[in-house]
């Protein structure tokens, strides 16, 4: 790949570190050396690289990381793999630049931030961050071997053990990601109790265990999600998370048990209601027959029966 800034959507920068479009193809050289990444407003960092926005197109500037795990080789083909897909559901890569040791992405801008910072209203979701991509196995291969990289708390243990690569290792990582929607927590938390900082492991008793199922659950919801769908979610995550890659489902056996989920109504809310409401029913009975079996008991004790016996003796 040229030492060249510029892409499928060819970009300059200007002498205030703006973005512009443009149809011709500059070397390095001839462009203003002002930088796209500022010092302000990080977007997000994750396991390979940080990405800052840069000024007048709103855009999401990812710069590679020295010593982060994804190399030049990782920065290539994430710009080849952004180069051949156009989807809905992919952020657009809108340029690259190269230039000396620094390698540049430029992506179009994501207003609503990352899974972890919010899940409101119906929008389109949209996924990024494709460096570590490879193609899948060829032929009669089973699996693709590569060095170990990628984001902590997401790779599947064979893959970290052995190098290699198959589709059961991605369905592992979307297993990560249901936790993460089920409990609110990332799948690294360096901040949380020593027991707590690795997702999986603190998750996996809890999801084998369905009476602390419900411990899972993101306190923040306050009982408004579906029990049946906890219930179905959890065991889902449970069945992609296996130690065994030929347990996990495929990723079209995920999207049949998660799309019925949808129309569910079942709030725990109205569950835990009902419950109480249950609870007081059976305890105002409870006390009704208390209060009759106190009155009887006094009413037998006052009797003139009862009184002439106590005199008798």
């Amino acid at each position: 790949m040229d030492n060249k800034c510029g892409c499928w959507a060819l970009l300059k920068r200007s002498v205030i570190g703006s973005c512009k479009p443009s149809a011709s193809r500059d070397s390095a050289k001839t462009i203003p050396r002002t930088s796209l990444v500022y010092d302000a407003g990080w977007i997000e960092e994750n396991g390979t690289a940080p990405a800052k926005p840069g000024s007048g197109i709103t855009v999401a500037v990812k710069s590679l990381k020295p010593d982060g795990l994804q190399g030049h080789r990782e920065w290539v083909a994430e710009v080849d793999f952004l180069g051949q897909l156009h989807h809905s559901n992919l952020v657009k890569l809108i340029g690259y630049c190269i230039e000396d040791d620094q390698r540049l992405l430029v992506y179009e801008f994501m207003t609503r931030g990352s899974l972890e910072n919010h899940l409101l209203e119906e929008y389109n979701a949209k996924l990024s961050d494709f460096g570590l991509a490879k193609a899948g196995p060829q032929g009669d291969k089973t699996h693709v071997s590569t060095r170990v990289v990628g984001t902590y708390g997401y790779a599947a243990p064979e893959y970290v053990m052995t190098g290699h690569l198959t589709s059961k290792s991605d369905v592992y990582s979307f297993g990560v990601v249901l936790l993460e929607i089920l409990t609110g927590r990332r799948s690294m938390d360096k901040k949380r109790p020593t027991g707590e900082q690795n997702l999986v492991a603190w998750a996996r008793p809890y999801l084998a265990d369905k009476r602390k199922l419900y411990q899972l659950v993101d306190p923040r919801l306050e009982l408004n999600f579906s029990l049946k769908g906890v219930q179905k979610v959890s065991q889902l995550a449970y069945n992609c998370l296996s130690r065994d890659p030929k347990s996990r489902p495929t990723m079209d056996e995920v999207v049949k048990v998660l799309t019925p989920l949808q129309d569910l109504n079942d709030l725990a809310i109205l569950s835990y209601h009902s419950r109480l409401s249950q609870q007081a029913r059976r305890k105002k009975k409870s006390e009704g027959t208390q209060q009759h079996t106190n009155a009887s008991s006094k009413s037998i004790r006052n009797s003139p029966l009862n009184t002439g016996k106590q005199r008798c003796r």
